[in-house]
C-alpha cells in the first residue's frame, strides 16, 4: 500500500529577482536531484473502538537527519499536534499533510469521506529522503582526504546522513549542520509529500515516469491540484508568498515561468483559527491561479553543470529585501536596470529556443557543430563555420553567450547599487575563467546569486574538462544535471536501488 512520489530540485537560469514581479518570466530547469516521500499506513488494522476517537496517528521520519516526529491529527479540524520534542518540527511537511488531507475533505462526497476516515484511522507513516545533491558534503570529502571531484561525491552512499557540525557535536544536543546547495530542497520536499499524500488518499491519480513515456500525459488537472496545494503549503510554511517558480518546476519540470498573483493565497493567509481548514482549501482550489508556464528545456547535446565554490551560502530573503529597498529608493535607475535584465533574459530564451528548432530541422549538422565546438573556445567558433547551415547555429550560440554576458553585467550592477553580492568578485573570476574554457556556452550565478553556487552550460562532451578545471580551483562539481520531468510516482522505495550518484556520474563523463 505504500505510495512513493518524487519531485525535482531546480536551477533558476534567468529571471533572478525579476521573476518576483508579474509579468516578468524566468527560465527554471528541473534537475536529476529529487526529493522522495513514502506514505503508507501506520497500523495494519483499524482498532474496533477507534471510531470513537477523534484523532489519527501520524509519524514523520527523516533518516538523513536522524529525526522522527510523532503527531496526533485531529479528525475534526485537521490540525496536527506534535507529541515529540518541538526541535524536530518541520513546518513544510506539517502544512503539506494538513492541506492535502483538507483537499480530500473539500473535494470528496459522503461515501468517499467515509473511506477517507477509515484510511486516516490506520494512521500515516511518512518518510522523506533527499538526494545527496541537495546538501553539501564538501566537509566529509575533505575529512576523508579525498579530492574535490564528482568521483568523490559519487563514492558516498545514496541518502547519506547530513554532516554533523564538529564544533557543536559535544554532548546530547547534536544537530545536523544542514549546508544546502541551493537546489530548492524545501519546495521539492513539500511537493513530494503533497503528491504522495494526494495520490494515497485518492484525490489525484498520478503516473510514473515510465507510464508517461509509454502513454503520454494528456491531462494536467491532477498536477494542477498538486501544484495549488504544494504552493499554498510552501508559502504558508515560509511565512511569505514567494514567486513560486521552485514549486512549479518541482511539479511540472523545466519551464518558462511567470508568477501567480499573490492575492490567490489571501484566504489562506488571512484565515482565522475559527475558519474550517476545508473551507480555506476549497477557496484556494477554486481561486484564479494566473501563473504562466511554457515547456522549456536546454537544446540537445547541452549539459547543465553546477559547481559549489565552498565559500558559504547566502541568505536569499535578505538579498531580496535589499533589492526591494533599492527599487524604492532609486526608482528611475532600478527600472532601467530591470528593463535591461528583462531584455537580456528574453534574448537568451530566444536564442536557446532557436537552437532547439535548428536541431529539429537538421540534427546531423547541429550535432556536428556542437561536437566540433565542444573542443574550441568561443572566440574560435565563428572562423570554423564553413557553411550557411553551420553559420546559423554559430550565430545563435554566440547570441546566447552575449545575452548571458549582458545579464551578468546588469546583475552585478544591481548588486552594487543594492549593496549585496549578487555576483561577488570571487564568482566573477570563476565565471570568466569558466566561460573562456573550450566548449562552454554559458556560465552564471543561478537565482538570487551570492556565494551558493555557479552554473555552466556546456556543449557535447566538454563537461568533463570543466569539472577537472573546477576541481583544480577548489570548486566541487556537483552530480547535478538537467532532467526536464516534474513530479512522478516511483515504483519502489528509492533506498532499494542506487539511483542517484552513479547515474549522474555516467552522465557527466
Amino acid at each position: 500500500m505504500a505510495v512513493v512520489a518524487s519531485a525535482p530540485g531546480k536551477v533558476l537560469m534567468t529571471g533572478g529577482y525579476l521573476v518576483l514581479e508579474r509579468p516578468n518570466a524566468g527560465i527554471v530547469l528541473s534537475t536529476n536531484a529529487r526529493f522522495y516521500a513514502i506514505v503508507k499506513p501506520l497500523h495494519e488494522e483499524i482498532i474496533p473502538e477507534s471510531w470513537a476517537w477523534g484523532w489519527a496517528d501520524v509519524k514523520l521520519t527523516s533518516p538523513q537527519m536522524a529525526r522522527e516526529t510523532t503527531y496526533k491529527l485531529s479528525l475534526k479540524n485537521l490540525k496536527l499536534q506534535s507529541v515529540s520534542s518541538s526541535e524536530s518540527r518541520n513546518p513544510f511537511v506539517e502544512y503539506a499533510v494538513e492541506y492535502a488531507i483538507a483537499a480530500a475533505h473539500a473535494t470528496f462526497d459522503k461515501d468517499k469521506k467515509d473511506m477517507l476516515q477509515k484510511l486516516l484511522l490506520k494512521g500515516l507513516d511518512i518518510t522523506i529522503l533527499g538526494c545527496n545533491e541537495f546538501y553539501s558534503y564538501r566537509n566529509q570529502i575533505e575529512a576523508r582526504g579525498l579530492p574535490l571531484t564528482p568521483e568523490s561525491l559519487a563514492s558516498l552512499p545514496p541518502f547519506t546522513s547530513i554532516t554533523f557540525n564538529a564544533e557543536d557535536s559535544i554532548g546530547e544536543n547534536q544537530k545536523p549542520e544542514v549546508a544546502k546547495t541551493g537546489l530548492g530542497s524545501s519546495a521539492a520536499m513539500t511537493t513530494a509529500v503533497v503528491a504522495a499524500l494526494l495520490h494515497y488518499l485518492g484525490v489525484v491519480s498520478l503516473s510514473s515516469f515510465s507510464e508517461d513515456q509509454s502513454h503520454g500525459r494528456k491531462d494536467d488537472s491532477d498536477l494542477d491540484i498538486v501544484h495549488v496545494i504544494a504552493q499554498t503549503a510552501h508559502c504558508i510554511a515560509q511565512g511569505k508568498v514567494g514567486s513560486g517558480f521552485d514549486v512549479s518546476s518541482a511539479v511540472f519540470g523545466s519551464q518558462r515561468y511567470v508568477r501567480f498573483s499573490p492575492e490567490v493565497l489571501s484566504s489562506a493567509q488571512n484565515a482565522g483559527m475559527a475558519t474550517p481548514l476545508t473551507e480555506v482549501i476549497y477557496d484556494i482550489l477554486k481561486a484564479k491561479w494566473d501563473h504562466e508556464r511554457t515547456k522549456f528545456s536546454l537544446p540537445p547535446l547541452m549539459t547543465l553543470l553546477l559547481g559549489e565554490p565552498g565559500s558559504g551560502g547566502s541568505s536569499t530573503p535578505s538579498m531580496v529585501g535589499a533589492v526591494k529597498k533599492w527599487q524604492k529608493s532609486d526608482p528611475q535607475n532600478s527600472l532601467e536596470t530591470w528593463k535591461k535584465l528583462s531584455e537580456g533574459n528574453s534574448a537568451l530564451e530566444m536564442h536557446l529556443n532557436t537552437l532547439c528548432k535548428l536541431a529539429e530541422r537538421n540534427y546531423n549538422v547541429y550535432e556536428c557543430v556542437i561536437n566540433t565546438y565542444s573542443l574550441l573556445p568561443a572566440e574560435k567558433w565563428l572562423e570554423r563555420a564553413n557553411e550557411p547551415s553551420q553559420a546559423d547555429i554559430v550565430k545563435e550560440l554566440l547570441g546566447a553567450r552575449d545575452a548571458m554576458l549582458g545579464i551578468r553585467y546588469y546583475m552585478r550592477k544591481m548588486g552594487e547599487a543594492a549593496g549585496i553580492p549578487i555576483e561577488p568578485e570571487s564568482q566573477t573570476r570563476l565565471l570568466d575563467t569558466t566561460m573562456n574554457m573550450e566548449g562552454v556556452l554559458l556560465a552564471g550565478v543561478p537565482g538570487a546569486g551570492g556565494f551558493d553556487a555557479v552554473f555552466a552550460v556546456t556543449l557535447g562532451p566538454s563537461s568533463k574538462n570543466v569539472t577537472k578545471t573546477w576541481s583544480s580551483l577548489n570548486v566541487l562539481a556537483m552530480l547535478v544535471t538537467e532532467d526536464p520531468r516534474g513530479v512522478s510516482l516511483e515504483d519502489h522505495d528509492p533506498r532499494a536501488k542506487e539511483i542517484t550518484a552513479a547515474v549522474s556520474l555516467i552522465q557527466l563523463q
